[in-house]
């Protein structure tokens, strides 16, 4: 008796990189493309219709949702296809959310066709594949956890290095102005600093926030 085959939603805003995904997977065996959205929203909506295994998900998109929000509203349901992130950025700031929002695995643009199969099948699967630089990062914040900055940390950095205030910053992630402080006093400490434009110019070559 044949397996069914794994149907797969591709969830990118750019239909070049749609047809690119569509073209390399559609030469596997066992795999079918059951549909596309062009917007985060599209995808959460298309992926609830229930006939969707695997959902191969962008993290940033033209406006509206982002990636990593659209995964936690897709794995939030019960029976919810398994996502795997298939983008262009390894951040911090771009890995941490996507992961904790479910996604099972996170791989890069430029991966190998023979990976990004072998990726959809292990995610089918319910098990996790992880982008080679992904990994390392993630073993490295697992291996010195007292240096490593939490998630709220990078956020508050992100948005530091976007020129916000700290009341700005406060505004935006609805937490006290001496919260914003205490987490970039925080920052300064691990990351060796002592001024906003340091933190974020450190952040930045430790792959911590995108350039």
């Amino acid at each position: 008796m044949t397996e069914p085959p794994i149907r797969l939603l591709l969830a990118d805003d750019h239909p070049i990189v749609r047809a690119g995904l569509r073209a390399v997977l559609e030469t596997e065996p066992g795999l079918v493309v059951s549909a596309e959205a062009a917007t985060a929203e599209d995808a959460v909506a298309r992926a609830a219709e229930g006939d969707i295994d695997v959902v191969l998900m962008d993290l940033r998109f033209g406006s509206g949702m982002t990636g990593a929000e659209a995964t936690a509203a897709i794995t939030a349901r019960p029976g919810a296809p398994r996502v795997l992130i298939v983008t262009t950025y390894d951040t911090d700031a771009d890995t941490l959310p996507a992961i904790e929002a479910g996604a099972t695995g996170y791989l890069l643009k430029d991966a190998p066709p023979e990976d990004l199969a072998a990726a959809v099948r292990t995610a089918a699967a319910g098990r996790t594949t992880l982008a080679p630089t992904v990994a390392d990062r993630l073993m490295n914040r697992m291996r010195m956890p007292t240096t490593a900055l939490t998630l709220r940390e990078i956020e508050v950095l992100v948005l530091v290095a976007d020129g916000l205030s700290n009341r700005a910053i406060a505004d935006r992630l609805h937490l006290t102005e001496g919260t914003v402080k205490s987490h970039l006093a925080r920052s300064y400490t691990k990351l060796g600093v002592d001024s906003r434009t340091a933190a974020v110019a450190t952040a930045t070559d430790l792959g911590l926030i995108r350039r």
